[in-house]
């Protein structure tokens, strides 16, 4: 399709989009709000928002609405870009061999990023908001890596504990919001994290009631007591926004949209039904409702969210680009298969109506995907905060159950050897976490002493004095220096 069939993303417009794109068949005046989703960004507007307008086009539930919010410098960049275009969103899901597009309303505002927050605080504070959703990413909620637990030491919450009227944190916009609503006799809203972390919602409720404990511990337990907050799993790969992807869009289906959102076709959410005011009829497009959430996560988080790393890490130290190139390295794929059936898998506990191996072999076409372009530094990043959430409860388990680890610590050797800051070919490796000066301090002096990896104690935690565990990590993290990462991976896979 030409450029000058381009037509800029809008209400007035949607009509003169192709047949093949599908639009909303709803009345986008008719969607009243209901949501604010904090941290709007793509993997939302390919989940949640998607969820949602399969809702409205059923003509069901107009009055959940999403309002976007969010207290970071992109979220002003994003609300910047979706208001151009009517808060409309094009979601692209690419099917390998072919591309389904469509355009979803569910979005109705999007608040200022404000100092202090206040829009979003009084916005907060209307009746007509029952559920408030987030997804800030894992790393967002002041956990302590070691023990897993919320630490109100952070200078951001001692910092808002202080100022709450002019909260800089999330956590402390919904205490500041839920104090209101308790003072104005307005029920508290649910909150709803729709982030990968185990038990999100208790380590949501645990952050909030947490900070709230700082200054107020009355009030902390009336959010302990009154104010819901449902685990969840959700699921789906949603890349980050390229202009490559912005002009296949325009060349292909004509859109010219700014922030278009490229995703997998595989969609999945799981939720408990604990919501105090209400909830859209998500049952009616495809959620899942359980009262055993945590067997659904802990799949995810240790199948999928586990196999991730496994595969870019080594991938990234060969010089891959993509997460579907070590998919198609042999060695790669048989270490990613070897790992996950017989270190991994067998310390998952039963997931009702799932089989693990076809969960497994379905995870293994979704990473072979190449539509889907989803970039192996993506999956590398922030190491520090996914190792302890995806990997390194594997390896206690399997301690616990006096099994074998080789596989497992062969993992967190590539991730040492990636944090070195250097490819095989000599490439240098950027390494995006909040801890990689120490990360690649450690790894360096890993070179020659393997264990001083292991001496990051908020990481490891008790497990880096685990005899077994040190033995299998040094072992592999020397063979990496002295024969490289395939042959590594051949030893290993041929092992018995």
């Amino acid at each position: 399709m030409s450029l000058e069939h381009k037509k800029s993303l809008k209400k007035n417009t949607l009509n003169n989009l192709t047949n093949s794109v599908k639009k909303p068949l709803y009345d986008l005046e008719s969607i009243k709000p209901g949501i604010i989703h904090l941290g709007l960004g793509n993997f939302h507007r390919a989940h949640q928002a998607l969820y949602l307008d399969d809702l409205f086009n059923m003509d069901l539930d107009h009055d959940w609405g999403i309002v976007g919010s969010g207290v970071m410098p992109h979220d002003a960049a994003m609300r910047k870009a979706l208001f151009e275009q009517d808060l409309l969103t094009t979601v692209v899901e690419l099917e390998p061999g072919a591309n389904k597009v469509r355009v979803i309303g569910s979005m109705v505002d999007f608040l200022p990023v404000e100092s202090g927050n206040p829009s979003l605080i009084r916005a907060l504070c209307d009746p007509k908001i029952r559920i408030v959703s987030m997804t800030i990413t894992e790393g967002g909620y002041f956990i302590d890596p070691a023990t897993g637990k919320f630490n109100p030491n952070f200078p951001q919450m001692i910092d808002d504990s202080k100022n709450l009227e002019s909260p800089k944190t999330v956590f402390g916009i919904l205490v500041q919001a839920l104090k209101l609503r308790k003072q104005k006799g307005i029920p508290p809203f649910t909150v709803m994290s729709c982030d990968n972390l185990p038990g999100n919602g208790k380590v949501a409720k645990d952050a909030v009631a947490g900070l709230a404990d700082l200054s107020d511990s009355k009030f902390a337990g009336w959010i302990e007591q009154e104010v819901s907050f449902p685990n969840g799993m959700v699921d789906r790969i949603a890349t980050v926004t390229t202009d490559q992807q912005r002009e296949k869009l325009i060349n292909e289906f004509g859109i010219d949209d700014q922030w278009p959102v490229f995703c997998e076709p595989f969609r999945q959410w799981v939720l408990e039904d604990q919501f105090s005011m209400g909830r859209p009829s998500f049952e009616k497009v495809g959620v899942t409702f359980t009262k055993e959430i945590e067997a659904f996560e802990l799949m995810k988080l240790r199948i999928l969210n586990g196999g991730h790393p496994i595969i870019s890490y080594p991938g990234a130290l060969l010089d891959m680009e993509y997460v579907h190139e070590p998919m198609g390295h042999q060695l790669i794929r048989d270490y990613f298969i070897k790992l996950e059936q017989q270190e991994i898998i067998p310390v998952v506990p039963p997931v009702p109506g799932t089989d693990l191996q076809n969960y497994f072999v379905q995870i293994q076409e979704r990473f072979s995907n190449p539509e889907i372009g989803d970039t192996i530094p993506r999956i590398c990043m922030d190491g520090s905060n996914r190792q302890p959430k995806f990997i390194l409860p594997s390896i206690k388990d399997r301690l616990n159950e006096r099994l074998g680890i080789k596989g497992l610590s062969l993992e967190i050797a590539l991730w040492c050897r990636y944090c070195f800051g250097e490819s095989e070919s000599g490439k240098a490796i950027h390494i995006d976490d909040i801890h990689s000066d120490r990360l690649k301090k450690k790894a360096r002096e890993a070179r020659e002493q393997p264990t001083k990896f292991l001496e990051m104690d908020d990481i490891f935690g008790e497990l880096a004095n685990a005899p077994e565990f040190r033995e299998d990590f040094s072992f592999a993290l020397k063979s990496l220096w002295s024969h490289g990462v395939e042959k590594t991976l051949q030893d290993y896979i041929l092992a018995n």
